[in-house]
């Protein structure tokens, strides 16, 4: 009997020319077009809607804040998820790499990188908010925008080496056992390591500031309430009542981000690589990076003015960037 009958079929191979190539993922035709509409959609919204933060922030002199420099820094991780992670992991799911070892290891390091800005980026803004309502009469002399520069500088430098360290182990001495997938190889204590490091260490610092946070912002509200007697006062109150709105709106930012990316650990964590299991963490990245342009779209009316004068093409106007949009 011939051997060919037991040899997988040309049509199923990444390489049919090669005897070491992968299979094609074994993923049913509905299943992949609907995955790969979903990431197109959610790739062009979400690059789309995070841009325009990224422009608001960085044209309009009056939105050069502490705060809304960590929200720049955020949004541009936001903008490489829709940039690079949809495509990437939807090619991954569906089909073959076809871009080689290297680029595979770019990509992911890409990928780890991105993950962890993002989650230094909501310890910072937690911490931001520790300090701007537990300690109001000190935030400007603590925080200014030097400071926050610092530390968005060395929170991407910080991610992009810890993730070419933890990327480089993942992939030495380890190689694809065929032609056309993409992977990277590593060990349990490895993956533990970076549970602690990257995600519980992180997710608990920011689950006892926002803790401090809520209890001092109880507080204060209710002290707000009460305070109806002098001018100086209600300016106070004022004061406060912003720096509430502004934890409110972080809060649930925060919220929002830990719902979308505790699946991610849970499932590598639990070895669950099922298309099902691997869409569905996806697609709640997808969620993630186009939640946060739309929650400062409800939130912050200065985020709705911006987009207006982008929109209208005003900010090639002569002196935009000194536009009064708060």
């Amino acid at each position: 009997m011939s051997t060919q009958l037991f040899s997988p079929s040309p049509l199923k191979l990444c390489f049919p020319q090669l005897n070491t190539s992968c299979r094609k993922p074994a993923v049913p035709w509905l299943k992949a077009v609907f995955l790969q509409s979903v990431l197109s959609f959610s790739c062009v919204f979400s690059v789309s809607l995070n841009l325009l933060v990224i422009i608001s922030v960085s044209h309009f002199r009056q939105l050069h804040k502490t705060t809304n420099f960590l929200l720049l820094s955020l949004a541009i991780s936001d903008f490489m998820v829709g940039l690079v992670v949809f495509p990437g992991e939807g090619s991954r799911l569906t089909s073959c790499w076809f871009l080689g070892d290297v680029m595979c290891l770019l990509y992911i390091h890409i990928v780890s990188m991105i993950a962890c800005v993002s989650i230094v980026n909501v310890v910072l803004l937690s911490a931001d908010r520790y300090v701007a309502i537990c300690y109001p009469l000190h935030y400007h002399r603590r925080i200014t925008v030097a400071r926050i520069r610092l530390c968005i500088s060395l929170c991407w430098i910080y991610s992009a080496c810890y993730s070419t360290l933890f990327v480089k182990d993942g992939f030495s001495g380890k190689k694809a056992s065929c032609h056309g997938e993409c992977l990277v190889f590593i060990d349990f204590s490895a993956a533990v390591l970076d549970l602690i490091v990257a995600f519980i260490t992180p997710v608990t610092v920011i689950i006892v500031l926002y803790s401090r946070v809520f209890v001092v912002a109880v507080f204060q509200a209710r002290a707000i309430r009460c305070t109806v007697t002098a001018v100086s006062l209600q300016r106070s109150a004022t004061v406060g009542k912003s720096e509430l709105k502004a934890a409110r709106t972080l809060g649930i930012l925060v919220i929002v981000f830990l719902i979308c990316f505790c699946p991610f650990y849970c499932a590598a964590l639990g070895g669950d690589v099922s298309f099902i299991s691997s869409a569905a963490v996806l697609c709640l990245f997808c969620i993630n990076s186009c939640l946060n342009p739309l929650i400062y779209a409800i939130f912050y009316p200065w985020f709705r003015k911006a987009v207006k004068h982008i929109v209208t093409l005003k900010i090639f106007q002569p002196g935009s960037s000194k536009a009064n949009i708060l």
